[in-house]
């Protein structure tokens, strides 16, 4: 690649590093606090060991790892202005979610008789979501987290993983009833821990695998017809799930109970305005659980609407940017690897700033990259890391073509 190429994505990623020091170094000068200090150098590192030093270990989608980077930064700011003991959990998440997603990287690219690890990843799979139901502890009507010590963990969001590397290898092998049944295993789970949020991206992520590997449209209106039959069966069966639509056709109904984290959510957008209250002021805190359920709230209130629907495109083109990588593959199981990974990030995307907006009820999930929680952080990373994997693939199926083609000539 040449210079001139080069210098574009160069002087972004300096742009980001550059954006994220002064943000953290503000905080840190109006609380003369040490902490700040350190996120202010820490930060940029790692923004730019993933962008600029990993492409040069394996071929890289430098516009995913930009965007990708600049979410997960972005999230650590937030947390560190609302609570700095969050912010250095985060980071540390963060630091460890890179890690992960090389080892992703290198999985998809060396591992190519994956028929002796989907058995594994099944049975680890199923293991681990049935951990909650015997050592998890129920928050906000859910029985989804497992505490040892002081480690706490959602074994769901590790899964997610193994879901879509079960579903794509069945799907690709013309072999789906394995997967099926996978799948149906874990939202089985996720029903018994109340956990909806988590079994409608697992579900529509396995529909939509279905849908890109079979191509057959009634199939999958039957699997669609299927879930809504599930949601039916929630709504009647599960309290909080009642009270979650309840909440979101008319939230002034219970303003002062269930009602009030969705009003404060839409009440701090609204006071952000186009342009935001600036960074560090505003009321985020007057947000219940605002640093995962509700943070698109707390950076619409801070940056603005304008900045908000930038963000919003920015997962549209990583959604978009994961599609395009899936469609690029030369392999049935690569691709549907990308897909899943894609769609898995996209539906959780639409879902949580969906419920933040009023479109849809709330769920509970996170926001990728940018919500507070480890696990949440990690697997989107290593998500990410799938797509890379696939990603590197395509890249040197191109560069072996090329070479084939010089030497024909």
């Amino acid at each position: 690649m040449s210079k001139s190429k080069r210098t574009p994505g160069r002087r972004l990623s300096a742009a980001v590093m550059l954006f994220y020091f002064l943000g953290f170094l503000l905080l840190a000068l109006r609380d003369m606090d040490r902490l700040g200090m350190i996120l202010a150098v820490a930060v940029p590192v790692i923004i730019f060991l993933g962008t600029s030093l990993l492409p040069h270990l394996f071929p890289a989608d430098r516009l995913l790892l930009s965007l990708t980077n600049f979410l997960c930064a972005l999230g650590v700011l937030l947390l560190y202005d609302t609570r700095p003991a969050y912010a250095r959990q985060q980071v540390i998440a963060y630091g460890i979610g890179v890690l992960c997603m090389i080892v992703c990287i290198y999985a998809v690219r060396i591992v190519r008789r994956w028929e002796r690890w989907i058995p594994l990843l099944m049975l680890g799979g199923l293991g681990l979501l049935a951990l909650p139901l015997l050592l998890g502890q129920e928050i906000n009507g859910a029985r989804n987290w497992v505490s040892i010590g002081s480690l706490s963990f959602q074994p769901s969001e590790a899964v997610k993983l193994a879901l879509v590397l079960v579903l794509a290898f069945c799907f690709a092998r013309r072999r789906p009833l394995p997967g099926l049944v996978f799948l149906a295993g874990c939202l089985g789970l996720l029903m018994l821990q109340k956990d909806l949020g988590t079994g409608l991206l697992y579900f529509t992520t396995g529909l939509l695998l279905f849908w890109a590997a079979s191509g057959s449209l009634p199939l999958t209106l039957a699997g669609l017809a299927a879930g809504a039959g599930a949601a039916v069966y929630g709504y009647r069966h599960f309290a909080h799930v009642r009270r979650r639509v309840s909440i979101w056709l008319n939230p002034w109904a219970d303003y002062e109970n269930a009602g009030y984290q969705l009003i404060q959510g839409l009440m701090a957008i609204a006071s952000g305005g186009f342009f935001g209250t600036g960074l560090g002021l505003g009321s985020p805190t007057s947000i219940p659980v605002y640093e995962s359920d509700f943070i698109f709230a707390v950076l619409c209130e801070q940056f603005g609407l304008i900045f908000g629907i930038c963000v919003l495109l920015m997962y549209m083109a990583l959604i978009l940017r994961g599609a395009f990588i899936a469609m690029q593959a030369r392999r049935g199981i690569h691709g549907l690897v990308a897909m899943g990974a894609t769609a898995l990030l996209g539906v959780q995307t639409f879902v949580i700033i969906g419920g933040v907006l009023k479109l849809i009820p709330l769920t509970g999930v996170t926001m990728p990259f940018v919500s507070y929680g480890g696990t949440s952080l990690i697997s989107a990373m290593c998500l990410v890391g799938l797509i890379q994997g696939v990603e590197s693939l395509n890249e040197d199926d191109l560069r072996e073509e090329a070479h084939l083609a010089r030497l024909e000539k």
